[in-house]
């Protein structure tokens, strides 16, 4: 496993889609719309753990059948904003993707200060590749003091990794570097966090990531964009790109939390629409396309969903947050939408969990 590097412009690669156009499942005239595949969450889809916030939520299917969830948690006692000094990514296992999920053990626990990783475990992605299994994760060290707000001594040391195991069940192997550090004068100066991968058509790994440049006043930073970068293994060494993609301008911070997919002849992607820059809905998630992977845009039909969601009876369930989307597909189709969601106004006053939203391709 190897750090990343930066590419010049002149070294940009970009693997086009297929010409699709009589393909059956080519993307329909008006763009695809997975709001339309968004179907009543039943109750064992919702998945909760007394005594801990839970949040995020990433799923992979082993060769046994099983399904394993790696979700982050940290203790209620710590408060809500916890998550950046004392977060760990734990495990789940379910029979069915849709659950419901059994807590079975911590795959990526603290392991002390002196590791970059050694005190908070968050923003799992997990992918099977080759026979093996790569989990990769923001990671961070810092004081340990958790506060009523952001504690930039862990904030301001996220970096991203990857641990890699020949089991979903483990044991996770991690490296005492990360995969994505911060470069100066990039877009990632000061930190670097949400990491999505997938493998391309091609057969390379394509990632997309948060990074938090110096542009702004400390110790916040600013602007938040997000970076592409290619590599030929899932290990990496991964190479960063130059320009960044889901940018809207007049906005520091338009959006976060990216996941990534390959589907009917083109790239996609949902991500957390912080303010509605998008999708013109406030807070929301949207989506985004791509004929390559490394040029993105907003969608033809842009909204995936607001910050609620219906269950199988029938009641609408408002959300102050719905955030971090996953998307698992079945046989390369997408099936399920893995959110963190809390209908708490203040974050951390009552609850969060972990949905698995249910995706069926909608009739013609």
């Amino acid at each position: 496993m190897g750090a990343a590097a930066l590419a010049s412009p002149r070294l940009l690669t970009r693997v086009a889609s297929p010409d699709h156009a009589a393909h059956p499942n080519a993307t329909p005239p008006g763009g695809f719309d997975l709001a339309r595949w968004i179907q009543p969450v039943p109750d064992h889809a919702v998945f909760r753990e007394p005594g801990w916030f839970v949040w995020c939520g990433t799923m992979v299917r082993g060769a046994d059948g099983r399904c394993h969830l790696y979700y982050s948690r940290w203790r209620r006692e710590e408060g809500f904003y916890a998550w950046v000094t004392h977060s760990e990514i734990a495990h789940a296992v379910a029979d069915h993707p849709l659950g419901p999920y059994r807590h079975a053990d911590v795959a990526l626990p603290a392991r002390g200060p002196d590791f970059w990783d050694g005190h908070c475990t968050h923003n799992p992605a997990v992918m099977e590749s080759g026979g093996r299994y790569y989990l990769y994760y923001m990671g961070n060290r810092g004081d340990r003091k958790p506060g009523k707000g952001l504690n930039f001594s862990h904030r301001n040391n996220q970096r991203i990794g990857v641990a890699v195991a020949d089991s979903p069940d483990g044991p996770w192997r991690r490296d005492d570097r990360p995969l994505i550090d911060a470069t100066p004068g990039f877009h990632d100066a000061l930190c670097c966090a949400n990491p999505a991968v997938m493998r391309r058509p091609g057969g390379d790994f394509l990632m997309i990531y948060k990074g938090v440049a110096k542009e702004r006043p400390l110790p916040f930073g600013g602007p938040v964009a997000h970076i592409v970068a290619t590599s030929p293994s899932p290990a990496g060494p991964f190479t960063k790109l130059p320009v960044p993609v889901f940018t809207k301008p007049g906005a520091d911070f338009p959006a976060e939390d990216p996941c990534i997919w390959y589907h009917d002849f083109e790239y996609r992607a949902v991500v957390k629409d912080m303010k509605g820059f998008f999708t013109r809905e406030g807070r929301s998630l949207a989506l985004m396309r791509s004929p390559d992977g490394i040029d993105w845009s907003p969608a033809p039909r842009v909204l995936v969903g607001k910050t609620e969601y219906t269950t199988t009876a029938g009641r609408r369930v408002p959300l102050h947050a719905l955030e971090r989307p996953q998307i698992w597909l079945d046989g390369g189709e997408p099936a399920v939408l893995f959110c963190a969601a809390s209908p708490d106004k203040q974050p951390g006053g009552g609850e969060t969990y972990n949905i698995a939203i249910p995706l069926k391709r909608p009739a013609p």
